[in-house]
């Protein structure tokens, strides 16, 4: 029924009425998103008849009106067949100010018009096939990429910003050569790293480091808003950058790197809004060469160190608390370097961890990331091993017991999805600088074997990447406890009573035999499969290890 009033209006062609029908079908459907199949061709004809008024000369306030209900009949995808078309398409870019002949955004008031219409194009491009298609024939990336040019660096339009950034991801998730038009030939990369720039205020103080106001004001929700499509669409852009060609091409990942370490020391207008900027932020330098994330952390200035060096002394002996609050900052600090922003990944990383779900989606990126920068750059994995395993004292619990980053990692090494446990035992290796014998003392060998199995490192040993060679140094408390570990849990356990130990020699023999003849029984019926390490230290059957020991044996034989 509202869509036949709202017609009928609309075909009689007096502005003033049409605005008003459809500000009160706008009103009535503004949260409505499914939708009758009873009243689809009404649905269809009141499309096709906006369209019709967007092209007459009607005052601002209908064509926003026309635009909102536009905007919310395109929620169906239905109805979008017969009015997407190349001819519509073009009047929502004119109106949009997306054609090259507009030269600037002079009028304010003009402004919601073009917010809607990209909102339009947005809903038409995500459910429209035949959209896609035409937004590739319109040339549409190149149009948005230079609305984005003329808005910047005005930060009172910055709903154009956003609903532009946004068509811009959605153009170069639906279509993978945008992606490659975007970085080459548009210069993607670098205007998209300018626009985050200008959502975050950034400030150079060096060619990669940025000025910090820990003390400044939140994000607004607009600039947060921006900076998360912008992040977005980023992430299209670089998602096959794992690679570095050409010396301008490094330059411009570390800048972006630099951009994206402000990102994560700064906090949006709410909790929720700060995790998904940082979020975005950590699935962004993902894509960034690892050797380029070297800006991540940065020399402590001359006034940093020299306050590191005299706040504590400074302080009264009674200012307990405030000795606590430096300390706790002082830990932001390692070999001289700032290390908030890794930090800041580790905080993040740990609370996915405690979300208990969507690990994969939400966790693996940022432990990925860990891992990655760890093996590649030394001070970051002494940062990130100083605060995930500190050196052992306590080893009465279970590695995986407790409360600590330390203990919920080990957790996640058995935990049900394979990609989980593969990546959480991988950054603890590399923490481990990829030793064996050091990694078992902080997990233990049950947890650990997963991994060592895969990597073929059961028998010991270290795996194939080359770190610095100084040793770690255990505790007087774990040098103590040592000879009462047990290995397989990895904890301190007190001696147990031998249960053979007060048997005779056949009661021996009797119990050594029947668990022979169980494991035989096991083995017949294919229950169990006997297995042994071959030399290399990977798992095979029993008796192609055993074959393959002999091998070595007689070749060492004949050798002497």
């Amino acid at each position: 029924m509202d869509e036949e009033r709202a017609l009928y209006i609309v075909r009689a062609g007096e502005a003033g009425a049409i605005e008003r029908v459809l500000r009160d079908y706008s009103d009535k459907h503004r949260a409505t998103f499914k939708f009758e199949s009873t009243d689809e061709d009404k649905r269809k004809k009141l499309c096709e008849g906006i369209f019709k008024v967007l092209v007459k000369d009607i005052p601002t306030t209908c064509q926003v009106s026309c635009l909102e209900v536009l905007r919310i009949l395109s929620r169906d995808k239905k109805v979008l067949v017969p009015v997407t078309t190349k001819e519509n398409m073009q009047i929502l870019l004119r109106l949009a100010k997306l054609n090259e002949s507009d030269d600037s955004l002079e009028k304010v008031s003009e402004f919601p018009v073009i917010v809607e219409s990209l909102k339009c194009l947005c809903n038409i491009v995500f459910n429209s096939q035949m959209a896609q298609q035409l937004s590739l024939e319109l040339n549409l990336a190149a149009k948005l990429c230079n609305l984005l040019r003329k808005c910047k660096d005005r930060k009172f339009i910055s709903d154009i910003k956003c609903f532009d950034l946004r068509l811009l991801f959605l153009l170069s998730l639906l279509h993978t050569d945008i992606r490659s038009q975007l970085r080459y030939e548009l210069q993607g990369l670098p205007l998209l790293t300018q626009i985050l720039e200008s959502a975050f205020s950034i400030k150079w103080t060096d060619e990669y480091e940025s000025a910090i106001d820990h003390n400044g004001p939140p994000l607004s929700p607009q600039e947060t808003d921006c900076a998360i499509e912008a992040l977005k669409a980023l992430f299209n852009v670089t998602v096959d950058s794992w690679k570095v060609h050409k010396e301008s091409d490094s330059h411009q990942f570390r800048v972006m790197a630099a951009v994206l370490r402000h990102c994560l020391l700064i906090v949006g207008p709410t909790e929720d809004k700060t995790e998904e900027l940082h979020s975005n932020a950590v699935n962004l330098l993902s894509n960034v060469p690892v050797s380029c994330l070297d800006v991540l952390i940065c020399p402590l200035t001359h006034e940093e160190t020299a306050q590191e060096a005299t706040t504590l002394d400074e302080l009264p002996s009674d200012k307990t608390a405030e000795k606590e609050t430096v300390l706790k900052n002082n830990t932001m600090v390692y070999n001289g370097m700032n290390m908030e922003a890794i930090h800041v990944l580790l905080n993040f990383m740990e609370k996915r961890i405690d979300k208990g779900s969507s690990y994969r989606e939400g966790l693996t990126p940022v432990l990925s990331l860990l891992t990655e920068c760890s093996r590649a750059h030394r001070n970051i994995r002494k940062f990130l091993k100083d605060q995930v395993l500190p050196p052992l004292r306590d080893v009465t619990n279970r590695p995986e017991v407790g409360s600590t980053v330390r203990n919920k990692l080990v957790r996640l090494m058995t935990h049900v999805d394979l990609g989980v446990k593969q990546i959480a035992a991988e950054f603890l290796f590399v923490l481990c600088k990829e030793r064996v014998d050091s990694l078992l003392k902080y997990t233990g060998y049950g947890n650990a074997a997963g991994l060592l199995a895969a990597r073929g490192l059961l028998a010991g040993g270290r795996g194939d990447n080359w770190y610095s060679e100084d040793e770690d140094t255990d505790t007087e408390e774990y040098k103590n406890a040592k000879p009462n570990i047990n290995l397989i849990t990895g904890h301190l356990e007190e001696p147990m009573p031998n249960p053979i130990d007060e048997m005779t020699e056949e009661q021996k023999e009797y119990e050594a035999m029947k668990l022979v003849n169980m494991l035989d029984k096991l083995s017949r019926e294919e229950l169990l499969k006997p297995m042994g390490l071959k030399p290399d230290g990977t798992i095979t059957p029993l008796e192609e290890a055993l074959n393959q020991y002999s091998v070595i044996e007689e070749t060492s034989s004949d050798t002497d």
